[in-house]
């Protein structure tokens, strides 16, 4: 009897080889091969960078501390984050505090955009993802994430809201092909009644592979100001630099009133979340007692990740590194897509890309079944020629996001594993379409 239940992305039971060891854009498997990580949302320095790995010795000499008990470097390490990753920012940005991982994180920050505002309803976007706790599970639009059970014989049993959720549409643009299937535009009137009343709306930028223009994001930030609901930007992905910037949100011109931050944050040190109040946020708490105590947040482990992250990225010039990747992938995904009748759609910034397939409509993809979906498929053919693509637990959905620390041969690498993966997508979809 297996011990560890399953807690892999996909529908279907085969194993998952286990990682013994990593070294910069590759993982070390247990039967001796090597992978190229192609996607890993929080590797972002990629694996055993040596001042990570040091960072973390150090901090490991120094005892556990909550945050009830006062620690310097976790002083220090907010200092840096505003410093550094919101250089030029100063204006509005006010105070951080420190979490364990994005979902707690959306959660804290909606419970808090609550209390704020008096009200209880939440808004998000069509085809999100926020988490799987508390109310970042009931913003969790995305279907197959629903926190319940999907039955491997057919049907599902989601778990219960806790709360109203309200959803507006999402941009449908594409870098290449079909626009988002279904996600019909929201006239500015309809999205403020939708948002009137709600505490809060909260938008990422990657999820579904939908990722968001600067006029959507500005129309958006207008509307929940319009209402009086506060606007938080989940950058729990695309936060810390992975967008080509250190903030999705800096494409547009209008500024949330929280921020939230995950995943790359402590360089893959040490789980890690963070959430951002602007300088408008901390006056309306008026010197209250934020009610939301935790054991770990803050650990030593996670402010040595994230002091030392910040650093290298700034240091070495990660983030231009990762525009100047964005002009080698866009292009060259464009052409591989073009080259394939299954591939519907691709999009992406900075070092986040998507690749839909064509088949069953997202809506329709509960995860509801005990065969190996599309996707999944699709990745296993990569990782037989040693390279990682991962899949967002749906039928027809691939991501890319490698390590900024990838060369360029390597993300040819990953590319050309695509490429040849596709091969067998497309014989799927010569099949059904026949």
């Amino acid at each position: 009897m297996k011990r560890l239940l399953s807690t892999g992305l996909n529908a279907g039971s085969e194993t998952v080889v286990e990682v013994t060891g990593g070294q910069g854009a590759w993982f070390e498997l247990s039967n001796g091969r090597r992978v190229l990580d192609g996607s890993n949302s929080a590797g972002v320095l990629g694996h055993a960078h040596p001042e990570m790995v040091e960072a973390v010795r150090a901090a490991a000499g120094h005892p556990a501390v909550s945050e009830g008990w006062a620690y310097r470097d976790r002083e220090l390490a907010a200092e840096d984050l505003i410093d550094i990753a919101f250089e030029g920012e100063t204006s509005w940005v006010g105070a951080v505090r420190f979490g364990l991982s994005g979902s707690e994180i959306n959660d804290l920050a909606l419970s808090l955009a609550q209390a704020v505002t008096g009200r209880a309803p939440i808004a998000t976007r069509e085809r999100a993802y926020h988490g799987l706790v508390g109310l970042s599970r009931d913003v969790t639009v995305q279907p197959h994430w629903h926190g319940g059970l999907s039955r491997m014989t057919g049907g599902v049993a989601p778990a219960a809201p806790t709360v109203e959720t309200r959803v507006i549409s999402a941009p449908t643009g594409s870098l290449w092909g079909e626009r988002v299937q279904d996600l019909a535009p929201m006239s500015p009137d309809a999205v403020r009644a939708t948002l009137d009343g709600t505490a809060a709306v909260i938008v990422d930028y990657t999820q579904g592979g939908i990722y968001h223009d600067a006029a959507w994001q500005d129309a958006t930030a207008a509307a929940a100001r319009d209402t009086g609901s506060l606007w938080i930007a989940d950058e729990v992905v695309t936060g810390a630099g992975r967008s080509g910037r250190w903030f999705a949100f800096q494409g547009g011109k209008s500024r949330p009133d929280i921020v939230t931050m995950g995943k790359s944050l402590a360089g893959g040190a040490s789980p890690i979340g963070a959430v951002i109040l602007s300088q408008e946020m901390v006056e309306r708490m008026g010197g209250s007692a934020w009610q939301a105590y935790s054991t770990f947040r803050g650990h030593p482990l996670a402010m040595a990740g994230v002091r030392t992250y910040l650093k290298i990225v700034k240091r070495d010039g990660l983030l231009d590194r990762a525009n100047q990747l964005a002009a080698l992938i866009g292009p060259r995904l464009v052409e591989i897509a073009k080259k394939h009748p299954s591939v519907s759609r691709v999009d992406g910034r900075g070092m986040h890309w998507t690749i839909e397939l064509h088949g069953p409509h997202w809506r329709d993809w509960r995860a509801d079944t005990a065969a190996t979906p599309l996707a999944s498929r699709v990745s296993g053919r990569a990782f037989d020629n040693g390279v990682i693509i991962g899949t967002s637990g749906e039928e027809t959905s691939l991501f890319l996001a490698p390590p900024l620390i990838v060369s360029d041969a390597e993300m040819h690498q990953i590319l050309d594993a695509l490429d040849d993966a596709l091969d067998l997508a497309d014989a799927e979809f010569a099949r059904t379409a026949g």
